[in-house]
Formats: structure tokens, C-alpha cells, sequence
């Protein structure tokens, strides 16, 4: 079989054609669709004469056509032109129309494809001179025929092609296509504890991704369960896309695997329609498994109104835990994924999601980020999580992490969370593909799986209970103390405070012919706020808004110093300097008074825990959060290097550099 990567560059030398009349992100509408095209034609070639016998025999005759043609094809399309892509070239002068035909000759479902690719737009385009001819006779170079390319084979080509447009897109890092090899030990950990059960005869499964790209998570879920696990199974494949060209290729893929393409939805050019966070394609349906790669570090503004509407309306909803910050929505799949979740009486669910770093820690204690951690720790959903090899993806080299969620967790890991460092189980690729340098071996996906399976303390895997990821976060005070001056640049910091410019003008000019006066009374600093007050009453007290005078005077001069008197409010209590606001994370199991009593007391004698800020579920002082700290957990000392060391190397270094010298 020919190397997929040859297919590939045959291919896009097609680009070499368009450079000039399309750009560079403009590629793919074109080259997309055609060899999609080029696939299906050579998928039906060895049926196509029985094809067009069958529809001359019955055309005019019976009104349903459809069914007979699907059965002769043997697949779940068919053409009934006259033309492939081999005779279309033989009458280059009615090319562009001829083609038209072809494509008006597939089947309905085939059809309603490629008005999501919007191919008509790009055929018009194509017409003048040999470009269109030019194109299929490279396609017509490749092999496509199903004898030489299989389903495995052809997913390899669509997402290199895809890997090199995104590339030519400057799409963002979170809009990337999963690289196989990662797919693959997603599947394999997701499946694993399942073994049994998916191995009963003719067991049936429904798998979903809500964004699901080209159907690649979902088609290797599937040719896994079947080639590893139960060749008898009913895999139902479920997907929702955003993108339309590449919702027109998961569709397409569905259909040259025989599977069902209705199931694949989204694709809209209304974005508020296509989009899984504002509008749910599959309302009310749960399923098996769910598996995805949602975009990371991408804004979910256009779908705000539609999450914050469902968010309100609590857990009835799929964002009950709450919304993470709007510019990274990642969260937000995870969530609508366990709203996916079969309940656990009728089975349970189980998800795999990849995701960055941000997930595991980003967002204070009472943000939605931490929210929505506490609800999946205290709901006790996450089983584990597994940190993999940086530089996996063609589009960015950052550290990502497989999140693996379910409901039904097995007896020894009920409470618990297993953390797997597989950041060092890689193969580095023979060459980079984009940013793709490592790729998860056999023998390392291996290790990775076994260190889930044996669920041990070890080097690279950890086990938590749930609470060690928590934390409460109490709020530490201290006394505002302030001291007050008056000097010549007094009057310029009132002029500022907005308060003051609000003034009637002729209350403004006795200020500030008051503050003349001031500053030939006051010539030492007062350290306390009361007597400050007490003295300048008798300068402002004949005003009408006398009260709001020295308010904005007593903002405006107050200054910290550690030396002042303390400020109390009107009951004598003492007033806290929001300034020197601290916050401290307790340890969830640890009395947060005995804490302040070792931790911070000592350090800082004045300072006291604001008891009046308590948690909005367990209305105890303090908030509580969650953050899983990864890294932290897997962190190994390094010694640093000796000196004598250090300086070897440095006298290396100043000898090769002499020695380079007396050479010039």
C-alpha cells in the first residue's frame, strides 16, 4: 500500500494550482470536498455499471427509487450519472457543467453534504481556464479504491490534509485535530474497566462527542470495541459539529463506514444553532461513553446568553456547577457531557476529555472554575486523570491532560482520584508535523494503560481521596491604621476625589479658602483618624454639606502607617484595611482556627479571621475551593550543581573559545 503521507502530498499540490485565485485559508473548501468526492467515487467504481442497469431498468417505473440503488451499491450512497472522475475528463471544453451533473447525480444524502461544503461556490470559481481539469487528473493519480486505501488509512490522510490547512489558518491552539495516537489511549482507558461487559454477544452501545470535528474520536471508538473487544457489537455512533466543512467530512466518514450520518448534527451557518454549548442537538438522549477534544482556551461569548439562561436555571439545566470565565469554555463541555451520563441505575456512563492545564487549577475559591471541580469531586465523578507528553498536537505543544469521568466507579476507587504522570511515555516522530514532535508509542501507551489498570502508589501514579484537592479559603483582616498631614499639596489630592468635584462651586471656594488656613494650623501630622476629625469640625462645620466635606478630606489625606492609631467605626469596633486584605487556603481536614493560631498569628499579632464570609453550601467561616495541583504532586528535587562543576564547564568553554581565536 502506498505510504499515506505520499497520498497527502500528491494532494496538496493542488494548492500549488489555487496559489494566486484563492488564499491560503481558502484551500480546503476546494481540495476538501474534491477528495471526499475522489472517495466516494472510488468506493462505488465496482458497483457503479450495476448501479445505472438497476436505475434504467426501474426509472419511471416506481416512484422510490432509493432503496434499490443503496442495496446495489452495497453502501448506504449511489451516483446514477453517467460521468466518474476518470470519464468526466474526456470533454474538457463542458467540464465544469458535466461535473455540476456528477455531483447532481449522488444520492440525497450525498447531496446535503456538499451544500455544507458550499462546493457550487468553489465549481463557479473553478471554470475558468484548466483548473478544474488540472485538479482531478492529480486526484485521478492517487489511489482512493478501498483495495488500497482502507477506512483506518483514508482518517490518516483526512487529518493530515486537515492538520496542513489549520496550519495555513493560524487557528487558534485550542481548535486542533486529535492527533490517532492519542485517540487511541483515550479508547483504551475508557474501555478498559468495560472489557467484560462490552464482550457480551451483540451488546449495544451508543458513544457521543459533542464536538466531535471530523468523527475521528468516534470512528476509532468504535473500530477499537469491534477489532479489540467484541467484532459482534452495535456501536451507534452520535456526534455534533460546529464547523461546517468539517461537519461535512464527519458525515461523509459515516457514511462510507455504513454508519448512521443522521446522527452527526450541527453544521449550521447560524452559529447559535450549530453550537453544542447553545444549542443541544440531542436534547433528552444519553449515552454509553462520550469522548472529546472540546477547544481549549476559546471564548464562549457568541453561545453567553444561551449558557447563562440554561446556567440560571440551577441543576435542571447542564451548567448547574456554574460557568468558568468566558474566555475558555472547556469546563462547559465537561459539564454538558455528564449531563450526557446514563443514570447509574440503568448502567452509568463513562467520559474521556482532553484538556489543558487550566482546568486542573485556574480560578480562586467560589469561582465557577472551582465550582465546578467541587460539584464533580463531591458528586465523586472523576476517577482519574492523566498528564501526557508535551508537543502530542499538530497545532500547539502545550502540556495537555485526559480527564476520565463516570458515575459508576468500581468498588476500590469509590472516593478516590488516580493521577498518572505519562508526561515521559513518548517516542519522539521521525520528522515534526506542524507541532507534533512526540507521539505515544505502543510500548508507552502500554505503560500508560497498565499503570491504570494495577492502580498503585507509585512514581508515576498517585491516589487521592477526594477532599485532598480541597481547600477553605478564610479571609484574614488588619486594622486600618491611618495618619494625617496637611501640606501644600493637601489641597491638589482633594481636587481629585470625585466626591469633591461634585460640589456646588461656591462651597468649592471656601475649601479651599479653608485649607488656606489649615496649613498654617496643622503643622505636625496627626496620628489618629478621630482626632483629625474632631479638629477640622470646627474649620467646616458652618458649611451645608459639611458631613460630606470632611468625609472626601478624611479620604483624600488619610495615609497608612504601621505607627497610627487604629480606626474603629461608629459601635468601636475595629475597621479593616482592605489594602492589607489577605487570604489564606486551609487545608480542608484542618481546624481553620488552629491554623490561623500556627500559620499566621504568630507572624502578624494584630491580624484576625473576618468570620462573617462563610461557604454558600456548608455555611461554615471560610470558602471553600478545589484545585487539583498536578505537577506539584509529581515534583522531584533536583540538587543544584556543585561549583567546581559549574566552573569545569565555564573553563571548557573560555579554551575552545581561545583555541577559535588563534585559528582567525
Amino acid at each position: 500500500m502506498e505510504n499515506f503521507s505520499q497520498k497527502t502530498s500528491m494532494i496538496s499540490n493542488i494548492a500549488d494550482i489555487l496559489r494566486g485565485g484563492w488564499k491560503q485559508h481558502e484551500y480546503q473548501d476546494v481540495i476538501l470536498p474534491l477528495v471526499v468526492l475522489k472517495r466516494l467515487d472510488s468506493i462505488l467504481a465496482d458497483t457503479k455499471p450495476k448501479v445505472l442497469e438497476k436505475y434504467n431498468e426501474y426509472k419511471g417505473k416506481i416512484n422510490d427509487l432509493d432503496p434499490i440503488l443503496k442495496k446495489t451499491s452495497g453502501t448506504a450512497f449511489y451516483n446514477i450519472s453517467d460521468y466518474d472522475f476518470k470519464t468526466i475528463l474526456g470533454e474538457p471544453k463542458h467540464l465544469a457543467k458535466n461535473f455540476k451533473q456528477y455531483i447532481n447525480g449522488y444520492s440525497k444524502n450525498i447531496q446535503d453534504i456538499f451544500e455544507k461544503f458550499d462546493f457550487n461556490k468553489q465549481l463557479e470559481r473553478l471554470e475558468g481556464g484548466n483548473l478544474l481539469f488540472e485538479i482531478i487528473q492529480i486526484l485521478n493519480g492517487v489511489a482512493f479504491h478501498p483495495s488500497k486505501v482502507d477506512n483506518y488509512q483514508m482518517g490518516h490522510i483526512f487529518e493530515e490534509l486537515l492538520r496542513k490547512f489549520s496550519e495555513m489558518s493560524n487557528e487558534t491552539a485550542g481548535e486542533h485535530y486529535t492527533p490517532r495516537d492519542v485517540i487511541e489511549l483515550m479508547t483504551e482507558l475508557l474501555f478498559s474497566p468495560d472489557i467484560k461487559d462490552l464482550q457480551k454477544p451483540h451488546v449495544i452501545k451508543k458513544i457521543y462527542d459533542p464536538a466531535c470535528g471530523t468523527g475521528g474520536m468516534l470512528s476509532v471508538s468504535k473500530d477499537y470495541i469491534l477489532t479489540k473487544i467484541n467484532k459482534e457489537a452495535d456501536i451507534f455512533l452520535y456526534g455534533q459539529e460546529l464547523n461546517s466543512i468539517t461537519y461535512a467530512m464527519a458525515k461523509s466518514d459515516m457514511l462510507i463506514k455504513g454508519d448512521d450520518p443522521d446522527l452527526i448534527r450541527g453544521g449550521e451557518k447560524d452559529h447559535s444553532k450549530a453550537s453544542t454549548l447553545a444549542n443541544d442537538q440531542f436534547f433528552g438522549e444519553v449515552f454509553d461513553y462520550g469522548l472529546s477534544n472540546p477547544p481549549y482556551g476559546v471564548d464562549w461569548k457568541k453561545d453567553k446568553d444561551s449558557v447563562e439562561r440554561e446556567a440560571a436555571r440551577g441543576y435542571a439545566g447542564r451548567f448547574g456547577a456554574g460557568t468558568p470565565r468566558i474566555s475558555d469554555g472547556q469546563l462547559l463541555f465537561l459539564q454538558h457531557l455528564i449531563s450526557k451520563m446514563k443514570p447509574e441505575k440503568d448502567g452509568g456512563s463513562r467520559i474521556a476529555i482532553v484538556h489543558n492545564g487550566s482546568p486542573l487549577f485556574t480560578g480562586d475559591a467560589g469561582s465557577g472554575e472551582s465550582e465546578i471541580r467541587r460539584w464533580i469531586l463531591e458528586k465523586d465523578l472523576l476517577e482519574a486523570i492523566v498528564a501526557l507528553p508535551d508537543q502530542l498536537f499538530y497545532n500547539t505543544g502545550i502540556n495537555t491532560y485526559l480527564w476520565f469521568v463516570t458515575n459508576r466507579k468500581s468498588k476500590e476507587r469509590k472516593g478516590k482520584v488516580q493521577l498518572i504522570d505519562g508526561r515521559t511515555f513518548f517516542k519522539k516522530t521521525r520528522k515534526s508535523l506542524g507541532s507534533k514532535r512526540h507521539e505515544i508509542d505502543a510500548e508507552s501507551k502500554k505503560k500508560i494503560v497498565e499503570l491504570y489498570e494495577k492502580y498503585e502508589e507509585g512514581e508515576f501514579s498517585k491516589i487521592f481521596i477526594t477532599t485532598d484537592f480541597a481547600y477553605r479559603q478564610i479571609t484574614i483582616e488588619r486594622p486600618l491604621k491611618l495618619k494625617f498631614e496637611v501640606t501644600k499639596d493637601s489641597l491638589d489630592k482633594i481636587s481629585h476625589e470625585n466626591a469633591f468635584k461634585k460640589l456646588p462651586a461656591k462651597e468649592m471656594e471656601e475649601v479651599i479658602t479653608i485649607f488656606g488656613q489649615l496649613a498654617k494650623d496643622f503643622k505636625a501630622p496627626i496620628n489618629s483618624r478621630e482626632l483629625f476629625v474632631q479638629k477640622i469640625q470646627t474649620y467646616f462645620k458652618h458649611l451645608k454639606k459639611s458631613a460630606t466635606i470632611i468625609k472626601i478630606v478624611v479620604d483624600a489625606l488619610g495615609e497608612r502607617d504601621e505607627n497610627a492609631v487604629i480606626c474603629t467605626d461608629k459601635d468601636g469596633n475595629i475597621e479593616p484595611d482592605s489594602e492589607l486584605r489577605d487570604y489564606e487556603n486551609v487545608p480542608y481536614e484542618m481546624d481553620i482556627k488552629q491554623y490561623f493560631e500556627k500559620e499566621v498569628k504568630p507572624y502578624v499579632p494584630d491580624v484576625w479571621i473576618n468570620t462573617s464570609i462563610v461557604d454558600h453550601k456548608d455555611g461554615k467561616v471560610g470558602i471553600v475551593g478545589y484545585e487539583i495541583p498536578f505537577t506539584r504532586h509529581f515534583y522531584k528535587y533536583e540538587a543544584p550543581r556543585s561549583l567546581e562543576a559549574i566552573e569545569t564547564d565555564i573553563e571548557k568553554v573560555e579554551n575552545e573559545l581561545l583555541d577559535l581565536l588563534k585559528q582567525l
